[in-house]
């Protein structure tokens, strides 16, 4: 199975957001990321900057005023 961990890329510094993710949608300018035993998280005003499919990660940055919601 690909599981992915996705991070957050926000003032040049890079945290990670939610590891062994194995679904993630874009969903009205939202990124709603799930993995097999955790609740669903959105993270709102974001978009994929980067996937790096070798390395396991997806990186988002923000759109102005975008923020994390549980």
């Amino acid at each position: 199975m690909c599981q992915m961990s996705v991070v957050m890329e926000e003032n040049g510094e890079q945290k990670v957001i939610m590891e062994n993710v194995i679904r993630l949608e874009s969903i009205d300018g939202n990124i709603s990321v799930s993995t097999l035993f955790e609740e669903p998280m959105t993270i709102s005003s974001a978009f994929v900057k980067t996937i790096d499919f070798t390395g396991g990660t997806v990186l988002l940055s923000p759109v102005s005023g975008g923020n994390i919601n549980d």
